[in-house]
């Protein structure tokens, strides 16, 4: 495997942990947190982001983000799924896009 995407999951295994914290401390909600992510796919997949972009490259830009929406449902006292658990669940929760339809 790639040493840049190991490097990936790492950081987005760590984000998921600060913000697991961040709830638990009353800092954020999950509520949101998940605003915040919403925000950010929606700007990733918004027309003016994702004109001439393969349905393959907006998954690519999007997995980041719908892993830790998806981290960000578990509960903060609970253990955080494994990457490989979070990255499946991604990829069976994933719908086309209104171009694809």
């Amino acid at each position: 495997m790639n040493v840049a995407n190991l490097q990936l999951e790492g950081l987005l295994m760590a984000v998921a942990a600060i913000n697991h914290v961040l709830v638990r401390k009353g800092v954020l909600t999950v509520e949101e947190i998940d605003i915040a992510l919403r925000k950010a796919e929606a700007g990733e997949t918004g027309e003016e982001r994702s004109q001439g972009m393969s349905a393959s490259s907006r998954d690519a830009v999007n997995f980041p983000i719908r892993l830790l929406e998806l981290a960000n449902q578990c509960q903060p006292e609970a253990d955080m799924p494994s990457f490989s658990r979070l990255a499946r669940m991604v990829g069976q929760m994933k719908e086309p896009y209104n171009d694809q339809i």
